[in-house]
């Protein structure tokens, strides 16, 4: 209901490149560190953001999206679904073309908004698994 195969593939293949991971840290035991890596595998340039800012798979953190010097393609979000429809909301005021919510993570109040406010999205899905199956 929330991914629907052609924006799938329009946010993994056309929307681009660069993808803040919100909730990005070096706890090697957490899903987004995984599905970061993965991403960097199929050229995608992860930003990792996390209150601690830490430098995650050779890339600089930052502590919020609005703390990222650089515009952002997709805001990945890996925290839970009480605090996501934040980070929809900052990824709408970052300009992000894109936002998707990790598996387990939903808020359709947020996913409202988000499509209202022209981005693509994507909830309850990860780019890890859906990825390899574009090739």
């Amino acid at each position: 209901m929330y991914a629907d195969a052609e924006t799938i593939r329009k946010i993994l293949t056309r929307t681009g490149d660069t993808w803040a991971v919100v909730g990005l840290s070096n706890n090697t035991s957490r899903a987004a560190h995984g599905v970061a890596a993965v991403l960097q595998r199929y050229g995608k340039r992860i930003v990792p953001v996390h209150p601690k800012a830490e430098t995650v798979h050779g890339e600089r953190g930052y502590a919020s999206l609005a703390d990222v010097p650089f515009d952002v393609d997709v805001v990945d979000v890996f925290v839970n679904s009480g605090l996501a429809g934040h980070v929809a909301d900052e990824a709408v005021a970052k300009g992000a073309r894109a936002v998707w919510f990790q598996l387990g993570v939903i808020d359709e109040a947020a996913y409202e908004r988000t499509r209202a406010a022209g981005l693509e999205m994507v909830m309850d899905r990860c780019p890890a698994i859906e990825i390899p199956l574009l090739d």
